[in-house]
């Protein structure tokens, strides 16, 4: 059975300036009780990749003059896409969840949840709090779990993230968020959109090419050239989608903070990676003609983090009329906690969504995936594929700004449920082997789905850091 006319997916498209009324033709083939939680995460899933799927449809019908192809999204392949990295096998071997260090601790007047999967973030965690590191074993996360349980819980969260880690305080209720996400208290927008300048007239001035009218294709983003300064799930699975469409993807990271190796595994098909650093000269000319040619970027660092680096949105747009770039933080764009540092399941825990999901106990709870990330994720890529489509009629540049805290606001106030469909969910349809330089590869196949669009990516990831720095 099909749905269509879903409220979710209309507010999402109107969210990224869709067409009034088009987000009605998008229906969907239930698969049970998928991605089960007591929030709306089904129909938050499904209504990203929703959009995803629609301004694909749109841009391709635009570039070939033709109708916009029917969009149909099968639950089935969103619940699977939405947990890829439980799913993915390299060589057999299936990936490590959450470092030890990683999660919901007892805090003297409440809980606190920490991240420490990166080296770096982990070694923080424990100087901050002066724990002697015993490895991995479980005298360390003892030692962790007796320190936290005799401090407060924002005490813990300031002491911490004045040392460069991670830990929030959870939320006790929805209601009450322990991050102060925007000025007046209120919730991030889902998206937000900015027109720029372009055109031939603006292009000439600035001494810069702008980037060409795209010409017709087989897929929707053939020919855009996408630079990617994005990390762990939400930006590289906005981007990995792109590359789906027919995108040329160069992620381009610093040699000086590495990438672990299974997370770039999952996110990394369709796509390229070189190192780069930006403060080296050589490195930097290099960069410099990647960006004189590129028609998107898309950043995932902290508010602020790239602007020494001349990377600042209004200097890109400046230099190059017609960019789209698009960026993708934690906490939202304007509130105090705008330059922190965070992950998927620090904005579970401080937004309310861990109190809305406790156990019986009083246990925080956790989504059934890390849906801020993929829902993210998703999002960008269709608020991309939407600004091409602008771009295409009007020759305007676009500023595009996103956050894990503005989708897990609208997660928590403003997805409905709807009524189960379909069943029983079997994930085996949605998945496939690829051979690749990692070895054999288990992986979810892409949920993003209209008439005639791709079952799976041009080829399987390259090894991180391995490729040259230039446009295929």
């Amino acid at each position: 059975m099909t749905q269509g006319n879903d409220a979710a997916t209309a507010h999402a498209w109107a969210a990224l300036g869709g067409r009034a009324g088009r987000a009605e033709s998008v229906t969907y083939e239930g698969a049970g009780e998928v991605l089960a939680a007591r929030l709306p995460v089904r129909e938050l899933a499904r209504a990203t990749v929703g959009v995803c799927s629609l301004a694909a449809a749109e841009l391709l019908a635009l570039r070939r003059g033709v109708p916009v192809p029917a969009v149909r999204v099968r639950e089935g392949a969103v619940a699977t896409a939405f947990v890829s990295e439980r799913y993915l096998r390299i060589d057999g071997r299936a990936l490590t969840g959450f470092a030890p260090l990683s999660g919901f601790w007892r805090a003297a007047d409440g809980w606190v949840r920490t991240h420490a999967n990166y080296p770096h973030h982990r070694a923080r965690l424990l100087s901050a709090l002066d724990i002697r590191d015993a490895g991995d074993g479980p005298t360390t996360a003892r030692r962790l779990a007796d320190e936290l349980a005799t401090r407060p819980a924002r005490e813990i969260q300031e002491t911490v993230y004045a040392a460069g880690g991670l830990a929030v305080a959870v939320a006790s209720t929805p209601a009450e968020p322990t991050v102060p996400l925007s000025p007046g208290g209120g919730a991030p927008p889902l998206a937000e959109i900015r027109s720029a300048g372009g055109g031939a007239a603006e292009a000439g001035a600035a001494g810069v090419r702008a980037p060409l009218s795209l010409p017709p294709a087989a897929l929707p983003a053939e020919g855009v050239r996408v630079l990617d300064l994005t990390r762990v799930i939400s930006g590289p699975v906005a981007t990995r989608t792109l590359a789906l469409l027919g995108a040329d993807v160069l992620r381009v990271d610093s040699p000086r903070l590495p990438e672990q190796p299974d997370a770039h595994t999952d996110t990394g098909p369709g796509k390229r990676s070189t190192l780069l650093d930006l403060s080296a000269a050589p490195d930097r000319q290099v960069f410099e003609e990647l960006l004189d040619t590129a028609d998107v970027v898309v950043t995932g660092y902290r508010p602020g983090a790239l602007d020494p680096h001349g990377l600042a949105p209004d200097a890109l747009l400046a230099r190059r009329p017609g960019l789209i770039v698009a960026q993708l933080c934690a906490w939202g764009w304007s509130g105090p906690w705008a330059a922190r540092r965070g992950f998927d399941s620090l904005v579970q825990a401080a937004s309310g969504i861990a109190a809305s999901e406790a156990a019986a106990d009083g246990h925080p709870g956790a989504l059934p995936a890390q849906a801020l990330d993929h829902g993210t994720g998703y999002l960008i890529a269709a608020g991309i594929l939407r600004s091409l489509t602008d771009r295409q009629m009007t020759g305007e540049g676009r500023h595009l700004r996103f956050s894990l805290a503005g989708t897990a606001s609208w997660l928590l106030r403003g997805v409905g449920h709807t009524p189960v469909e379909g069943g029983p969910y079997d994930p085996a349809p949605w998945l496939t082997e690829t051979p690749s330089a990692y070895g054999p590869l288990r992986h979810a196949l892409t949920p993003v789905h209209y008439d005639g669009a791709p079952v799976t990516w041009s080829h399987p990831p390259t090894r991180w850091g391995t490729d040259l720095p230039r446009w295929s």
